[in-house]
């Protein structure tokens, strides 16, 4: 399972904000978030068993993060979840990671899940559950966990909502207090009234903030190695902006020999003349 808070294209410093808990088996063994090998560059932790993620964030700016989600018909040996969050991670934008998922998803051939896809342009949740269906994102503050995304009869989403809105979330540095304090929340006495999970076997593994910036080293990742109230969360945001600055880079590349061609393409003009 999980829970996820996006607010999307609402500041102009940073129109991607998240906050991400990852909830999971303890014995499940995972790697925190490295620089990945391979082309386009990616930054993402990954699970040890099937070597598949759960959340990153490419070069081109794409965040994808995979939340299971209950489906009444599930296959017998189903593909790693896991593995399609790192392929929808080597798409070139959001609306074909959507388009691939919804793709795989109509197989059958996963449990369920919902994968959020977004990058500074366009945005959606790819449903995977009993229905498969893409439904896009609109400017906004927005929750997800294994339901629907913004569903207000989802008592933790609707809790979240509640602790993000207490404050003014008007810079990238009022949504990643706000959320890193609202996502280490834990329950109450009565085991409710909190955000993180607690069960026997099973409960909160690591939390994940991002911050996406039109400005590469505006950008930040912070990331807690266990359940964000009981480890800090440490600032990954050099991985993330080594990740980011791939395109500059290919970009003034591009640039580079487009002149060059220019300039050659002029002195051969002159030398044709004379």
């Amino acid at each position: 399972m999980g829970i996820l808070a996006l607010q999307y294209q609402t500041l102009v410093d940073a129109p991607i904000l998240i906050a991400f808990n990852r909830e999971e088996q303890y014995g499940r063994q995972f790697t925190p978030p490295k620089i990945q090998s391979g082309r386009p560059r990616v930054v993402c932790g990954l699970d040890r068993k099937t070597g598949g993620t759960w959340a990153g964030v490419n070069q081109h700016g794409m965040f994808v993060a995979a939340i299971n989600a209950y489906k009444r018909c599930v296959p017998y040996d189903p593909r790693s979840r896991g593995l399609l969050c790192k392929e929808l991670l080597a798409c070139a934008n959001a609306e074909e990671a959507l388009d691939h998922a919804e793709r795989e998803l109509s197989t059958g051939a996963y449990a369920g899940v919902n994968f959020l896809c977004v990058d500074r342009i366009s945005g959606g949740v790819a449903y995977g559950g009993s229905e498969v269906e893409v439904e896009m994102l609109k400017p906004g503050l927005h929750v997800l966990t294994g339901n629907r995304m913004d569903d207000r009869e989802d008592q933790r989403q609707e809790y979240v909502r509640r602790l993000l809105t207490l404050h003014r979330l008007d810079s990238s540095v009022a949504f990643l207090a706000a959320a890193s304090g609202a996502f280490s929340r834990t329950p109450d006495v009565t085991g409710k009234r909190g955000v993180v999970v607690r069960e026997p076997n099973f409960g909160t593994v690591c939390s994940m903030l991002v911050s996406l910036s039109d400005r590469t080293q505006k950008s930040v990742m912070q990331f807690a190695n266990g359940c964000p109230s009981e480890v800090q969360f440490e600032d990954v945001s050099a991985l993330l902006r080594q990740v980011l600055s791939t395109d500059r880079s290919s970009q003034k590349k591009a640039k580079a020999k487009q002149e060059e061609a220019r300039l050659n393409s002029a002195d051969s003009d002159d030398t044709t003349e004379d």
